[in-house]
């Protein structure tokens, strides 16, 4: 740090303690704040009893994604501590505890950013000065109570990269010429979400369709890259829907080369857990050949091949068939359920 970032420093070390479920907004101004007049500024995540469905570490990590040490050196997050007491234990047993942890760690700040009612007693606690971050949430009007009842209706407070925790993966599966793709982008625009292509097509025809085991495991490489990409993208929604997955990918490398390699079969297992729901479409559609797919009797061998493949996984489906409106409206009727 230069001597000319310390001369504007008021504080030389600030605290900010809070529980971050989720990290919004609000939260990143109260650390802004910290950061633009502190040296150093140690944040603790700490609430009792913990979230199961974003437990503390999932949460240092999104401050460490937002505010990583390469751009922001003076940010200190500290660790999970022992047997805090409950989140409605009164406050001075909570300022009692914090101060006697904090004392341990050899953590002695100056200033404690809150925007909370209690923040001047909790830095009195201290012995620090208490630095008040718009308390009256007028410029951002959001608690994480709020998010916690209404995550996506509220997403707009939230970064994309806390938001794709809350987004689920809906995968579409299906044997050429059965309507996946039309479907896929369908889906995306009639739930206003990102959707993800078949990356594997795009391969293909790059390569005139001459494809080795190693493009495989580029393809299902890539496709979930595409998957992550659209998940923390801007235009997430609730869902992300995806054309296809890497288990499907890994039949195609045995039908077309005989063999696939151990990294692809590791990512073919990992669908079993990557998506909430999963959909097949049905070959109830006329075949349509586009110079690229097989004839009808091979979509019926690779159609049973996808079904088998689900079942010995135990992975659940659903056969959507029918139009494209009537597909989306049943896509719609499990998803509400959700």
């Amino acid at each position: 740090m230069t001597s000319e970032r310390m001369m504007v420093n008021t504080y030389r070390h600030g605290l900010i303690v809070g529980k971050f479920a989720p990290l919004h907004r609000g939260h990143l101004r109260v650390l802004d704040a910290a950061l633009e007049q502190c040296g150093r500024v140690s944040v603790w995540v700490y609430s009792r009893p913990d979230f199961p469905d974003m437990p503390s570490p999932l949460r240092r990590g999104w401050l460490r994604a937002l505010y990583p040490a390469r751009l922001c050196p003076g940010l200190e997050l500290l660790p999970d501590a022992p047997n805090p007491p409950l989140n409605d234990e009164p406050d001075a047993v909570h300022r009692e505890y914090v101060r006697g942890v904090l004392d341990g760690w050899g953590v002695r700040p100056d200033a404690v950013f809150t925007s909370e009612a209690y923040g001047p007693a909790f830095a009195a606690s201290l012995g620090a000065a208490h630095v008040a971050v718009d308390p009256a949430r007028a410029a951002v009007p959001v608690s994480g109570t709020a998010l916690r009842s209404d995550v996506h209706g509220l997403r707009a407070f939230l970064d994309p990269v806390v938001y794709a925790h809350f987004v689920r993966r809906v995968v579409i599966l299906g044997a050429e010429s059965t309507g996946k793709s039309t479907l896929t982008r369908a889906l995306g625009e009639a739930f206003g979400t990102a959707w993800v292509r078949e990356y594997g097509r795009d391969v293909y025809e790059r390569e005139a369709g001459s494809l080795s085991p190693d493009h495989f495991l580029e393809i299902a490489r890539g496709h979930r890259a595409l998957e992550d990409e659209a998940i923390t993208s801007p235009g997430a929604h609730k869902w992300v829907f995806s054309d296809t997955d890497a288990a499907t990918t890994l039949m195609w490398s045995y039908l077309l080369t005989g063999t696939a390699r151990p990294e692809l079969h590791a990512l073919a297992d990992a669908c079993r857990g990557r998506y909430a729901h999963t959909f097949v479409c049905d070959t109830d559609l006329p075949h349509e050949q586009d110079g690229w797919r097989a004839n009808t009797e091979v979509r019926a061998v690779q159609q049973a091949f996808i079904r088998q493949d689900l079942a010995s996984r135990g992975v659940p489906f659903t056969l959507l068939r029918g139009t494209v409106a009537e597909r989306v409206a049943q896509v719609r009727a499990v998803l509400a359920g959700a």
